[in-house]
């Protein structure tokens, strides 16, 4: 039997005062809170691959809880199919003015009201973001069978692989908050006779 153990931390808060969505837009995160990372790097196994997106989020918060162990990501490996959810035309406005609530556009009223499957102008689903985090996911537990892969990646892609797990809907991922610099843990088990299977071990940790 070999186990394969992803590690997925949120990358770290976002200050986003104007509550704008950013999705796939390159922003700034907040890395001061040094307790956190401490936490962080006590939690996660010290002998792991470490995955981080191309959005520089994600690294500067791995790079964080290496400094906080004084350790390195050798090496990083960047995975562009875990990045999270792109929103095309939306990225960049606020949520007010996209109608989140249901007092704007036609097209912002139907993606609140059936996420899953709606598609911002010039964006992707969350079904889209399921079939590439989940190739992702899956591509990686093969070349890193029976390691501790750990994953620093968004809100979005972290519900996409939770999905993983047998009888959860996309709809149901969706509904699972995941906070910033949370902890989630899913582990393959794959066995020559029975096959595989995805097991949850921890969803939504804090780091305090």
């Amino acid at each position: 039997m070999t186990e394969t153990r992803w590690w997925f931390v949120r990358h770290a808060p976002v200050p986003n005062p104007e509550k704008r969505c950013y999705g796939q837009k390159d922003v700034e995160c907040d890395t001061t809170n040094a307790a956190a990372f401490e936490n962080l790097a006590k939690r996660v196994p010290r002998e792991a691959v470490w995955v981080a997106t191309p959005l520089s989020r994600t690294q500067r918060t791995m790079r964080a809880i290496h400094q906080a162990r004084g350790t390195t990501p050798d090496p990083l490996h960047l995975e562009p199919r875990l990045a999270e959810q792109s929103f095309g035309d939306w990225q960049g406005r606020t949520y007010a003015e996209l109608g989140a609530y249901g007092h704007g556009t036609t097209a912002a009223h139907r993606f609140w009201l059936t996420p899953a499957h709606s598609v911002p102008p010039g964006g992707e689903s969350f079904i889209t973001v399921m079939e590439r985090v989940h190739a992702a996911v899956e591509a990686l537990s093969k070349s890193h069978a029976g390691k501790d892969i750990v994953c620093v990646a968004h809100g979005g892609s972290i519900r996409a692989a939770l999905a993983l797990s047998p009888g959860l809907t996309p709809e149901a991922a969706l509904a699972i908050n995941v906070d910033t610099l949370s902890l989630t843990r899913l582990d393959l088990i794959e066995n020559t006779v029975a096959g595989h299977a995805w097991r949850v071990g921890l969803v939504n940790q804090p780091a305090l």
